[in-house]
Formats: structure tokens, C-alpha cells, sequence
């Protein structure tokens, strides 16, 4: 009995062990090499809209107005998102799915919501942790903080205005054209504007709340 029990001990603890390797490579596995191949996707992405923005497909048609910009396709990557605080420049695609937009390590946009430089609220969504990580210091935003959204035919600046450090993930309020949180009405606007939202995932390693982060766009620079 001695011996079966001295067996039993040591093939549980190799089990362990094995678990534990196993474990510990799950996590390198998200925490390094997922952000490695989402943030050197994305980096390739961003080359690929700079090159055909100045390619200009052979032909340059000048500046379109932004009424007649065609709508970007689901996934589609269509505009560059650059955060000078954070040291951050990542497409922007159509949608928040998690397989086609933001475990590619790019930055979504909320179907709905307005696109750049137009009137309502211009919202986006990024991972804070693992597949690329964008929004990982989203937090360090603070008023008067420069966010630029470049797309083919022009160069959007909002400007950091507030900060709602927790929401519930289901606060539709934070999307809406006139962006102002559901659950805490002290955060958000009353009055009709442009509108940037940038959203994520807080406390960071966890889905639990959401971090939001509003701007009033200040300029438009076309071409």
C-alpha cells in the first residue's frame, strides 16, 4: 500500500507539473504572441492603406465631400487611428467582431455610429489586452490630448475631452449621437456635436466594465 500511495503521489504531481507547462504556455501564447502577430499584422495593414492612399488607384480625383464618402464594408480596414500620447498608429475597420476586426489587432468601428468628421459620435472599440493590444494604456488619455483619424481623403483631429473610467458593457448611452452614459448621466454631453469615443475593456486582464473615452473633433484637413 505504501508503494501504490508513493505512485499515486508522485504521478499526481507530474500531472501537475505537466498542467502547469501547460498553463504557463496558454498564457505566454495570449499575452505575447498573439500581440505579436496583431500588432506586426496591423502594422502591415496601416502600409498597405498609406501606399493606397497615395497611389490613388492611377488617378486623382481630388478631395470627395464627406457626404459622399461610400460606406466601408464589414471588416473592411478604411482609415488609420493615431494617438500621439500613446504612441499609437492602427487601422480602423468596419465592425467589432472579435474573429475579423479586433483579434487582428485593429480598432473597430461601432456599426451606426457616424463616421469620421460627421456630426453625431464617431465610436470605436479596441482590445486592451493580448491580440495586439491597442487601447492597453487607454487610460493614460487625458483632456487635451491630440486623437487624429487619417482616412483617404482627409485628416480628422478630435481632442480629448473626458474620461468615464467604468460602465457596465450593455451602456448604450456611451454610442449615441449625443454620447452620455445610462448608468452614470453625469458622464457624457447634452448637445449636438462631433463626437469621438474610443472604449475598452476595464480593469485591465478582465471584460468585466468598460473604459470610455470622449473627444469633440476640433479640425478637418482635406487631401
Amino acid at each position: 500500500m505504501k508503494v501504490a500511495h508513493v505512485r499515486a503521489l508522485r504521478v499526481a504531481a507530474e500531472c501537475a507539473v505537466t498542467l502547469g507547462l501547460v498553463l504557463l504556455l496558454f498564457v505566454a501564447h495570449q499575452l505575447w504572441w498573439t500581440n505579436r502577430q496583431a500588432q506586426e499584422g496591423a502594422a502591415r495593414e496601416v502600409a498597405a492603406l498609406e501606399r493606397e492612399w497615395a497611389a490613388g488607384n492611377g488617378t486623382d480625383p481630388g478631395p470627395i465631400p464627406l457626404a459622399a464618402a461610400p460606406s466601408p464594408r464589414p471588416a473592411q480596414p478604411y482609415a488609420v487611428l493615431v494617438v500621439p500620447r500613446l504612441d499609437l498608429r492602427v487601422p480602423v475597420a468596419e465592425g467589432v467582431g472579435r474573429a475579423d476586426v479586433l483579434d487582428k489587432g485593429y480598432v473597430g468601428h461601432y456599426p451606426g455610429t457616424a463616421q469620421p468628421g460627421r456630426a453625431g459620435n464617431f465610436a470605436l472599440a479596441g482590445h486592451r489586452d493580448t491580440h495586439g493590444e491597442p487601447f492597453r494604456r487607454l487610460d493614460r488619455l487625458a483632456p487635451g490630448d491630440e486623437v487624429r483619424v487619417e482616412t483617404r481623403d482627409a485628416v480628422h483631429t478630435y481632442v480629448v475631452d473626458r474620461t468615464l473610467p467604468q460602465t457596465v458593457p450593455g451602456d448604450g448611452g456611451v454610442l449615441r449621437p449625443v454620447p452620455r452614459s445610462d448608468v452614470r448621466p453625469a458622464y457624457g454631453y447634452r448637445e449636438r456635436g462631433h463626437y469621438l469615443t474610443l472604449t475598452t475593456c476595464t480593469p485591465a486582464y478582465t471584460s468585466t466594465y468598460r473604459l470610455v473615452v470622449w473627444g469633440k473633433l476640433r479640425s478637418v484637413r482635406l487631401g
